[in-house]
C-alpha cells in the first residue's frame, strides 16, 4: 500500500484506522480538554472513540495548572481531605468525558465510547480493597460507558473476575507479558460466565491494556550493555539489530493468542449471548527513543478488534504522517525469532516484564502521592490565608 491513505486525499489516517477495525482512544484527560471543545473536535474530526486516564495523567492535569484551583479552594474551606478533593475532581472529569462520548457509545451498541478511571495504585496488591473501591467508583461515576481500571497483578486477577461477574466494566491495565495476557483473558471469560450464570442480561465490557514502548526501553538498555561488552563484531551486530524489536514482537504474539482464544468455541457461545471480545488495547504507544519513528508503536500494531490509546502528541504525529495498513500479523516468524534470540543472549523476558509491572505500579503510586501532596499544599495555602 505504500504511503497511500485508505480514505484518499485529505482523509485523516486516524479515521482510516477504523476501516481496519482499530479504535483510536486518547491517553489523557484534563478540564481544559473537556471545556475547550477539543475533545468534541477530536471525536468529530479524528474519530476518537474513547479516553484512558491514570494517576500520572491526573497529576499532570491537576498539578500542572490553575484550572482546578477554584474548586480546590472551595472544597478545602469545606473541610474536604486531599484524597476526597482528588476523587471529586477526577469523577467530574470522567463524567464530563463520558457524557461527550455517550452518543458514540449508544450508536455503537456499547462497542466504543468508553472513559477509564483507575482504582488507587496503592491497592494493586490487595484484592478485597480493590473490589470495594471499584464498586464505589462505578457507583459514583454512574455512567454506563465508564471502565474501572484494575492492574493485572496477582491480586488484581480475582478482583477482575469478581467485578466483571457483577456487570462492572473493567479496563485491565499494566500488562507486559504473554503470561499476564493469558491470565487476564481467562479472568474475563470466567467473569462473564459468572454473569451469565447469575441471569444478568446486560453484558460487561472490558479491554486488556498491554503496554508496549516500555518493553523496548528496558530491553534496549540491556542489549546496549551487552553490545558494549561484546568481544566480537558478530555479537555486537546481533545485539544492535535486536534493539527496537522486542516490544512489537511481544504485542504481535499476544494478538495471535487473542485471536485463538476469542475464536474458540468457549467464547463463541458467549458471543451469541451478546458478549463482545475483550479487545487488546495497546498502551504506552508514544516513542521513547528519539532514534525510532515517532509513530512506530501505532503503525506496527494495526489490526481488527484492537484499540490504540495515544497521548495527544502521538495522535497529532499520526494524523500528520501515519501510514495505515494491517500490520499486526506481519512477520510473525520474525517475532518468534526475536524472543528466541533474546533468550539465547541471556535476556529473561519473564523477569523483564515482571519488573516492568512492579515499576508501573510504583510509578502510578508515586504520581498519586505527588498529586495528593500538591492538593494538600493548595489546601494549606487557602486555610492559612
Amino acid at each position: 500500500m505504500g504511503n497511500r491513505k485508505l480514505g484518499g486525499k485529505g482523509t485523516s489516517p486516524l479515521l482510516d484506522l477504523q476501516q481496519l477495525g482499530q479504535s483510536v482512544w486518547c491517553d489523557t484527560i484534563s478540564r481544559s480538554l473537556l471545556d475547550s471543545g477539543e475533545l468534541r473536535r477530536l471525536i468529530a474530526e479524528d474519530g476518537l472513540r474513547g479516553v484512558t486516564s491514570n494517576p500520572s495523567i491526573f497529576e499532570k492535569a491537576i498539578d500542572g495548572g490553575t484550572e482546578y484551583d477554584r474548586e480546590i479552594r472551595t472544597m478545602a474551606r469545606a473541610g474536604f481531605s486531599a484524597a476526597r478533593i482528588y476523587e471529586v475532581l477526577a469523577i467530574q472529569d470522567i463524567q464530563g468525558a463520558a457524557d461527550q462520548f455517550r452518543a458514540l457509545f449508544e450508536t455503537t451498541g456499547g462497542g466504543d465510547g468508553y472513559v477509564s478511571l483507575e482504582v488507587s495504585p496503592h491497592l494493586a496488591y490487595r484484592t478485597r480493597e480493590t473490589v470495594e473501591e471499584a464498586r464505589r467508583l462505578w457507583k459514583a461515576v454512574a455512567r454506563p460507558n465508564v471502565m474501572i481500571k484494575v492492574p493485572a497483578t496477582p491480586a488484581g486477577m480475582p478482583a477482575i473476575r469478581q467485578l466483571l461477574g457483577e456487570g462492572i466494566n473493567v479496563n485491565v491495565t499494566l500488562m507486559f507479558s504473554m503470561e499476564h495476557y493469558l491470565q487476564v483473558a481467562e479472568a474475563y471469560l470466567q467473569g462473564i460466565e459468572t454473569l451469565v450464570a447469575s441471569g444478568r442480561t446486560a453484558p460487561a465490557a472490558s479491554v486488556a491494556s498491554f503496554f508496549v514502548s516500555r518493553v523496548d526501553s528496558v530491553v534496549d538498555k540491556l542489549l546496549q550493555e551487552m553490545e558494549s561488552a561484546a568481544g566480537g563484531a558478530a555479537e555486537r551486530e546481533r545485539c544492535r539489530t535486536l534493539q527496537g524489536r522486542a516490544a512489537v514482537a511481544n504485542a504481535r504474539l499476544v494478538y495471535q493468542k487473542f485471536r485463538e482464544i476469542f475464536g474458540g468455541s468457549r467464547f463463541l457461545g458467549l458471543e451469541r449471548q451478546g458478549f463482545r471480545v475483550q479487545r487488546p488495547l495497546w498502551a504506552s504507544t508514544s516513542t521513547k527513543n528519539p532514534r525510532y519513528r515517532d509513530v512506530l508503536y501505532v503503525e506496527t500494531l494495526i489490526g481488527s478488534d484492537t484499540v490504540n490509546t495515544m497521548p495527544l502528541s502521538t495522535l497529532a504525529a499520526f494524523r500528520d504522517h501515519g501510514v495505515v495498513r494491517a500490520t499486526l500479523e506481519e512477520d510473525l516468524e520474525a517475532a518468534r525469532r526475536t524472543f528466541v534470540q533474546l533468550r539465547e543472549l541471556g535476556i529473561d523476558m519473564d523477569a523483564v516484564t515482571l519488573k516492568l509491572q512492579e515499576a508501573g505500579v510504583k510509578l502510578f503510586a508515586d504520581a498519586f502521592d505527588r498529586l495528593l501532596a500538591s492538593i494538600r499544599s493548595k489546601q494549606q495555602a487557602v486555610l492559612s490565608a
